[in-house]
Protein backbone atom coordinates (compact mmCIF):
# COMPACT_ATOMS: atom_id res chain seq x y z
CA UNK A 1 0.00 0.00 0.00
CA UNK A 2 2.91 2.35 0.69
CA UNK A 3 4.10 1.91 -2.89
CA UNK A 4 0.60 2.63 -4.21
CA UNK A 5 0.52 5.87 -2.22
CA UNK A 6 3.91 6.81 -3.64
CA UNK A 7 2.75 6.16 -7.19
CA UNK A 8 -0.46 8.15 -6.80
CA UNK A 9 1.19 11.17 -5.18
CA UNK A 10 4.11 11.16 -7.62
CA UNK A 11 1.72 11.17 -10.55
CA UNK A 12 -0.39 13.92 -8.97
CA UNK A 13 2.74 15.96 -8.22
CA UNK A 14 4.10 15.70 -11.76
CA UNK A 15 0.76 16.22 -13.51
CA UNK A 16 0.04 19.39 -11.53
CA UNK A 17 3.58 20.61 -12.25
CA UNK A 18 3.08 19.93 -15.95
CA UNK A 19 -0.14 21.94 -16.00
CA UNK A 20 1.49 24.71 -13.96
CA UNK A 21 4.17 25.28 -16.64
CA UNK A 22 1.57 25.32 -19.43
CA UNK A 23 0.56 28.76 -20.62
CA UNK A 24 -3.15 29.58 -20.08
CA UNK A 25 -2.83 32.19 -22.82
CA UNK A 26 -2.16 29.46 -25.40
CA UNK A 27 -4.28 26.66 -23.93
CA UNK A 28 -7.99 26.93 -23.14
CA UNK A 29 -9.07 26.80 -19.50
CA UNK A 30 -10.95 23.54 -20.01
CA UNK A 31 -7.63 21.67 -20.17
CA UNK A 32 -6.73 22.77 -16.65
CA UNK A 33 -10.24 22.37 -15.24
CA UNK A 34 -10.87 18.86 -16.56
CA UNK A 35 -7.48 17.47 -15.64
CA UNK A 36 -7.56 18.88 -12.14
CA UNK A 37 -10.31 16.30 -11.73
CA UNK A 38 -7.63 13.70 -12.50
CA UNK A 39 -5.42 14.98 -9.67
CA UNK A 40 -8.54 15.13 -7.49
CA UNK A 41 -9.15 11.42 -8.11
CA UNK A 42 -5.50 10.49 -7.58
CA UNK A 43 -5.13 12.38 -4.31
CA UNK A 44 -8.52 11.25 -3.00
CA UNK A 45 -7.52 7.63 -3.56
CA UNK A 46 -4.17 8.33 -1.91
CA UNK A 47 -5.99 9.79 1.09
CA UNK A 48 -8.29 6.76 1.37
CA UNK A 49 -5.35 4.35 1.25
CA UNK A 50 -3.12 6.37 3.58
CA UNK A 51 -5.79 6.88 6.26
CA UNK A 52 -4.82 3.67 8.05
CA UNK A 53 -1.51 2.80 6.35
CA UNK A 54 0.30 6.15 6.51
CA UNK A 55 -1.56 8.63 8.75
CA UNK A 56 1.19 11.25 8.36
CA UNK A 57 0.43 11.42 4.64
CA UNK A 58 -3.36 11.54 4.96
CA UNK A 59 -3.82 15.27 5.56
CA UNK A 60 -1.39 16.22 2.79
CA UNK A 61 -3.35 14.05 0.36
CA UNK A 62 -6.56 15.68 1.58
CA UNK A 63 -5.00 19.12 1.08
CA UNK A 64 -4.00 18.22 -2.48
CA UNK A 65 -7.51 16.94 -3.18
CA UNK A 66 -9.13 20.10 -1.83
CA UNK A 67 -6.73 22.28 -3.84
CA UNK A 68 -7.58 20.25 -6.96
CA UNK A 69 -11.30 20.78 -6.49
CA UNK A 70 -10.99 24.48 -5.67
CA UNK A 71 -8.63 24.94 -8.60
CA UNK A 72 -11.13 23.32 -10.99
CA UNK A 73 -13.73 25.86 -9.83
CA UNK A 74 -11.32 28.73 -10.49
CA UNK A 75 -10.58 27.45 -13.98
CA UNK A 76 -14.32 27.01 -14.61
CA UNK A 77 -14.63 30.78 -14.24
CA UNK A 78 -11.33 31.28 -16.13
CA UNK A 79 -9.49 32.76 -13.16
CA UNK A 80 -6.04 31.87 -14.45
CA UNK A 81 -3.98 33.52 -11.71
CA UNK A 82 -5.67 31.85 -8.74
CA UNK A 83 -6.03 28.70 -10.83
CA UNK A 84 -2.24 28.58 -11.19
CA UNK A 85 -1.90 29.09 -7.44
CA UNK A 86 -4.19 26.11 -6.86
CA UNK A 87 -2.00 24.00 -9.15
CA UNK A 88 1.06 25.01 -7.17
CA UNK A 89 -0.73 24.05 -3.95
CA UNK A 90 -1.41 20.60 -5.42
CA UNK A 91 2.28 20.31 -6.28
CA UNK A 92 3.33 21.40 -2.78
CA UNK A 93 0.85 19.21 -0.89
CA UNK A 94 1.71 16.16 -2.98
CA UNK A 95 5.44 16.72 -2.47
CA UNK A 96 5.03 17.12 1.30
CA UNK A 97 3.00 13.92 1.38
CA UNK A 98 5.76 12.09 -0.49
CA UNK A 99 8.43 13.39 1.88
CA UNK A 100 6.43 12.50 4.99
CA UNK A 101 6.02 8.94 3.73
CA UNK A 102 9.79 8.35 3.60
CA UNK A 103 9.98 6.84 7.14
CA UNK A 104 7.34 4.26 6.14
CA UNK A 105 9.31 3.37 3.03
CA UNK A 106 12.51 2.98 5.00
CA UNK A 107 10.70 0.64 7.41
CA UNK A 108 9.45 -1.37 4.44
CA UNK A 109 12.95 -1.97 3.08
CA UNK A 110 14.04 -5.55 2.66
CA UNK A 111 16.55 -7.47 4.72
CA UNK A 112 19.40 -5.67 2.89
CA UNK A 113 19.43 -2.77 5.34
CA UNK A 114 18.90 -5.00 8.39
CA UNK A 115 21.74 -7.27 7.37
CA UNK A 116 24.02 -4.29 6.85
CA UNK A 117 23.16 -2.88 10.27
CA UNK A 118 23.74 -6.27 11.90
CA UNK A 119 27.09 -6.47 10.15
CA UNK A 120 28.22 -3.15 11.59
CA UNK A 121 26.99 -4.10 15.06
CA UNK A 122 29.00 -7.33 15.10
CA UNK A 123 32.31 -5.63 14.23
CA UNK A 124 34.77 -5.66 17.08
CA UNK A 125 36.39 -2.25 17.36
CA UNK A 126 39.60 -3.97 18.42
CA UNK A 127 39.54 -6.37 15.49
CA UNK A 128 42.34 -5.93 12.99
CA UNK A 129 40.96 -5.27 9.52
CA UNK A 130 42.70 -4.63 6.25
CA UNK A 131 42.92 -1.25 4.56
CA UNK A 132 40.65 -2.53 1.78
CA UNK A 133 37.96 -3.48 4.31
CA UNK A 134 38.13 -0.05 5.96
CA UNK A 135 37.93 1.66 2.59
CA UNK A 136 34.96 -0.46 1.56
CA UNK A 137 33.13 0.29 4.80
CA UNK A 138 33.71 4.02 4.38
CA UNK A 139 32.44 3.99 0.82
CA UNK A 140 29.44 1.93 1.81
CA UNK A 141 28.60 4.34 4.62
CA UNK A 142 28.81 7.33 2.28
CA UNK A 143 26.56 5.67 -0.27
CA UNK A 144 24.07 4.68 2.39
CA UNK A 145 23.85 8.31 3.48
CA UNK A 146 23.47 9.46 -0.11
CA UNK A 147 20.73 6.93 -0.74
CA UNK A 148 18.82 7.86 2.42
CA UNK A 149 19.16 11.57 1.70
CA UNK A 150 19.86 13.26 -1.59
CA UNK A 151 19.51 10.28 -3.94
CA UNK A 152 16.17 9.22 -2.48
CA UNK A 153 14.76 12.74 -2.69
CA UNK A 154 16.12 13.11 -6.22
CA UNK A 155 14.49 9.84 -7.26
CA UNK A 156 11.10 10.96 -5.94
CA UNK A 157 11.43 14.27 -7.78
CA UNK A 158 12.61 12.76 -11.08
CA UNK A 159 10.08 9.94 -10.97
CA UNK A 160 7.19 12.28 -10.21
CA UNK A 161 8.15 14.68 -12.98
CA UNK A 162 8.58 11.84 -15.46
CA UNK A 163 5.19 10.32 -14.66
CA UNK A 164 3.32 13.62 -14.55
CA UNK A 165 4.90 15.48 -17.44
CA UNK A 166 4.29 12.62 -19.85
CA UNK A 167 0.71 12.37 -18.63
CA UNK A 168 0.27 16.14 -18.98
CA UNK A 169 1.70 16.05 -22.52
CA UNK A 170 -0.56 13.18 -23.54
CA UNK A 171 -3.65 14.89 -22.11
CA UNK A 172 -2.71 18.14 -23.84
CA UNK A 173 -2.26 16.28 -27.13
CA UNK A 174 -5.72 14.85 -26.67
CA UNK A 175 -7.03 18.35 -25.93
CA UNK A 176 -5.90 19.47 -29.39
CA UNK A 177 -8.48 17.06 -30.80
CA UNK A 178 -11.13 19.13 -29.02
CA UNK A 179 -9.54 22.51 -29.81
CA UNK A 180 -7.46 22.08 -33.00
CA UNK A 181 -6.87 25.82 -33.43
CA UNK A 182 -4.50 26.05 -30.46
CA UNK A 183 -0.83 26.70 -31.12
CA UNK A 184 1.58 23.76 -30.85
CA UNK A 185 4.09 25.65 -28.70
CA UNK A 186 2.71 24.41 -25.33
CA UNK A 187 2.81 20.76 -26.45
CA UNK A 188 6.35 21.14 -27.75
CA UNK A 189 7.39 22.67 -24.42
CA UNK A 190 5.90 19.76 -22.50
CA UNK A 191 7.70 17.26 -24.73
CA UNK A 192 10.98 19.10 -24.06
CA UNK A 193 10.20 19.07 -20.33
CA UNK A 194 9.42 15.34 -20.36
CA UNK A 195 12.67 14.69 -22.25
CA UNK A 196 14.58 16.53 -19.52
CA UNK A 197 12.70 14.45 -16.93
CA UNK A 198 13.72 11.25 -18.75
CA UNK A 199 17.37 12.35 -18.69
CA UNK A 200 17.16 13.26 -14.99
CA UNK A 201 15.56 9.95 -14.11
CA UNK A 202 18.19 8.08 -16.15
CA UNK A 203 20.98 9.76 -14.16
CA UNK A 204 19.36 9.10 -10.78
CA UNK A 205 18.54 5.48 -11.67
CA UNK A 206 22.05 4.89 -13.01
CA UNK A 207 23.58 6.15 -9.76
CA UNK A 208 21.26 3.93 -7.75
CA UNK A 209 22.01 0.93 -9.97
CA UNK A 210 25.75 1.48 -9.65
CA UNK A 211 25.50 1.66 -5.86
CA UNK A 212 23.34 -1.45 -5.68
CA UNK A 213 25.62 -3.51 -7.93
CA UNK A 214 28.72 -2.32 -6.08
CA UNK A 215 27.61 -2.96 -2.51
CA UNK A 216 24.61 -5.28 -2.46
CA UNK A 217 24.88 -9.03 -1.99
CA UNK A 218 23.10 -11.90 -3.71
CA UNK A 219 22.14 -10.16 -6.96
CA UNK A 220 20.34 -12.74 -9.07
CA UNK A 221 19.68 -13.18 -12.77
CA UNK A 222 15.99 -12.57 -12.12
CA UNK A 223 16.82 -9.23 -10.52
CA UNK A 224 18.81 -8.22 -13.59
CA UNK A 225 15.89 -9.14 -15.85
CA UNK A 226 13.57 -6.86 -13.89
CA UNK A 227 16.14 -4.06 -14.03
CA UNK A 228 16.41 -4.57 -17.80
CA UNK A 229 12.64 -4.39 -18.11
CA UNK A 230 12.60 -1.22 -16.04
CA UNK A 231 15.20 0.47 -18.26
CA UNK A 232 13.85 -0.70 -21.60
CA UNK A 233 10.26 0.34 -20.93
CA UNK A 234 10.62 3.21 -18.48
CA UNK A 235 13.67 5.09 -19.73
CA UNK A 236 15.09 4.06 -23.12
CA UNK A 237 11.70 3.34 -24.67
CA UNK A 238 10.20 6.56 -23.33
CA UNK A 239 13.15 8.61 -24.63
CA UNK A 240 12.65 7.13 -28.11
CA UNK A 241 8.91 7.82 -27.99
CA UNK A 242 9.53 11.43 -26.92
CA UNK A 243 11.79 11.89 -29.96
CA UNK A 244 9.13 10.30 -32.21
CA UNK A 245 6.42 12.61 -30.82
CA UNK A 246 8.66 15.64 -31.42
CA UNK A 247 9.31 14.61 -35.01
CA UNK A 248 5.60 13.94 -35.57
CA UNK A 249 4.73 17.49 -34.50
CA UNK A 250 6.96 18.78 -37.30
CA UNK A 251 4.48 17.45 -39.88
CA UNK A 252 2.36 18.57 -37.90
CA UNK A 253 0.08 15.73 -36.78
CA UNK A 254 -1.18 16.11 -33.23
CA UNK A 255 -3.35 13.00 -33.42
CA UNK A 256 -0.40 10.72 -34.21
CA UNK A 257 1.76 12.51 -31.62
CA UNK A 258 -0.95 11.91 -29.01
CA UNK A 259 -1.02 8.21 -29.88
CA UNK A 260 2.75 8.03 -29.40
CA UNK A 261 2.41 9.81 -26.05
CA UNK A 262 -0.25 7.27 -25.01
CA UNK A 263 2.32 4.52 -25.51
CA UNK A 264 4.90 6.61 -23.61
CA UNK A 265 2.49 6.88 -20.66
CA UNK A 266 2.08 3.09 -20.58
CA UNK A 267 5.85 2.60 -20.79
CA UNK A 268 6.40 5.08 -17.98
CA UNK A 269 3.79 3.42 -15.77
CA UNK A 270 5.42 0.03 -16.31
CA UNK A 271 8.93 1.38 -15.74
CA UNK A 272 8.17 3.42 -12.63
CA UNK A 273 6.05 0.67 -11.08
CA UNK A 274 8.94 -1.73 -11.63
CA UNK A 275 11.33 0.84 -10.14
CA UNK A 276 9.19 1.18 -7.01
CA UNK A 277 9.09 -2.59 -6.55
CA UNK A 278 12.85 -2.93 -7.10
CA UNK A 279 13.68 -0.02 -4.82
CA UNK A 280 11.61 -1.54 -2.01
CA UNK A 281 13.94 -4.55 -2.13
CA UNK A 282 17.19 -2.65 -2.62
CA UNK A 283 19.57 -0.43 -0.74
CA UNK A 284 19.39 2.28 -3.39
CA UNK A 285 16.54 3.80 -5.42
CA UNK A 286 16.43 2.25 -8.86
Amino acid sequence: MNLLIQFLLRLSFGLAAGMAITSPKLVTSGYFRNHLYVTLGLTTLAAMVSFSVAPDVFWYAIGAAVASYVGSVFWLYEKATVGKMALLLVVLASWLGLINQLPNLRDAKSEHVKNLQNYFETIDVNQIVTADQVDRMEKLTRWMGLSAGFLTLASILSSGLLLGLIMAAMLLGHWYLNTPTMELVPLRRLIIAMSVAVALQAIVSALGLWGEVTYANNITTQWWLFVLLRWLFGIVGVAILAWMAWQTLKIPNTQSATGILYVAVIGTFVGETMALLLSAESLFPL
